[in-house]
């Protein structure tokens, strides 16, 4: 019998609600009222009300079911669909199909659900996943490199700890000249079934882990695992440019599966340097210049990434002035660009001078009209009116 009440009520929505509220109000009250989420003294209720939400979805989920029912009420949708098309007795694939699932359709809003529970709605079945677990699992590691092996690339040799193939076993888990058996719990589908009240679910089977099969002597090299850790050492060009989370993929070089080998993630970090600053393709430094070079002008050898440089300080040079060395600086991972150098330029201030040295600048001072002489300031004069 059809759960009679407000399609609208049940679910929680508004009339006016959009295909997408409905199903976000149906994927929370599902789960709330899922009868295997609850103590089992509320199953049956659970069971009742679980059934009203999902004929509520049923029929607000699809066009012209809930066009009929806004028109008609309930008696628009039982006339048009017989109560056996909606729920066929225990069974309620009919439904989760008109929904988008089933064989030949997408995933439907009760896979993402009971996928999520770890339950397969529509019975024993292979898992979608199964072709992803045949597929090795990726790996990843880190590498550390140099500024400079970041700006010229580089080969580096690293070592990968992974999981092959058992030699021994060929991968089966069973000792040579033995075979798996057929699991005795799901006899061979991986699944069991959990029935509750009026539906059935699947789920995976605890004996077999889904396998469909058992060892009774495993393998001794691999403990029936059919695999074996390894390490590896694997050589890996690194590009010119690469900074840091940069991330190169190594095709095949992760753990293998039964079907393919899965892919080998190796995550770039560049190593603080001593005298550059990195911003994206161009790097920073500092140099140092005399007070003379500052004032009359010259030449200044300076750090570079390949060696070093000479640079021209023009005459009158300030503290804090920044040079540009443009293609001294990073080549850009993903085009042909290079970056500049910034050099900025401190002046280093004598801290001690010799008579003569004192005596020039003295006359340098007084040549430019600078009083140089020693004037009381308002601190000693405020000390003295207390005296």
């Amino acid at each position: 019998m059809s759960v009679k009440g407000d399609y609208y009520q049940i679910l929680g929505v508004q009339k006016s609600a959009s295909t997408d509220e409905i199903k976000k109000a149906y994927r929370e009250m599902a789960l709330k009222f899922h009868p295997d989420r609850v103590p089992s003294e509320q199953k049956k209720e659970a069971e009742e009300k679980f059934k009203g939400i999902s004929e509520a979805y049923a029929v607000l989920s699809d066009s012209t079911k809930r066009n009929l029912y806004d028109q008609y009420g309930h008696s628009g949708i039982d006339q048009k669909y017989a109560q056996e098309d909606i729920f066929r007795g225990a069974d309620f694939s009919s439904i989760f199909r008109e929904m988008g699932g089933g064989s030949g359709g997408g995933a439907s809003i009760f896979e993402e659900i009971f996928g999520d529970l770890g339950f397969d709605i529509f019975g024993p079945r292979q898992s979608r996943s199964a072709s992803a677990r045949r597929r090795g699992r990726d790996l990843q590691i880190a590498l550390k490199i140099s500024l400079e092996e970041a700006a010229t690339g580089t080969e580096k040799t690293i070592t990968v700890p992974r999981y092959e193939i058992c030699a021994s076993c060929s991968g089966s888990g069973a000792k040579s000249g033995t075979r798996k058996a057929t699991c005795s719990q799901c006899r061979g589908t991986g699944k069991t079934v959990v029935s509750n009240g009026f539906f059935q679910l699947a789920q995976t089977c605890s004996r077999c882990g889904g396998e469909g099969s058992t060892i009774a002597t495993p393998c001794p090299d691999c403990r029936g695992e059919g695999r074996t850790k390894i390490t590896k050492k694997i050589k890996v060009k690194i590009p010119a440019g690469v900074d840091n989370d940069s991330q190169l993929r190594v095709r095949g070089e992760g753990e293998a599966g039964t079907n393919s080998r899965g892919d080998l993630y190796v995550v770039i970090e560049v190593k603080q340097h001593a005298i550059f600053q990195r911003h994206n393709t161009d790097i920073i430094t500092f140099v140092n210049i005399s007070l003379a070079k500052a004032v009359l002008g010259g030449e200044v050898e300076v750090p570079a990434l390949g060696g070093k440089l000479t640079m021209k300080i023009p005459a009158g040079t300030q503290c804090g002035k920044t040079f540009r060395l443009q293609g001294k600086g990073m080549p850009d991972l993903h085009s042909r660009d290079i970056g500049d150098e910034l050099v900025r330029v401190d002046i280093e201030i004598p801290t001690k001078l010799t008579v003569q040295q004192r005596q020039l600048i003295e006359e340098f001072a007084r040549l430019g009209g600078e009083d140089l002489s020693f004037k009381e300031g308002f601190t000693e004069k405020f000390k003295k009116s207390f005296r």
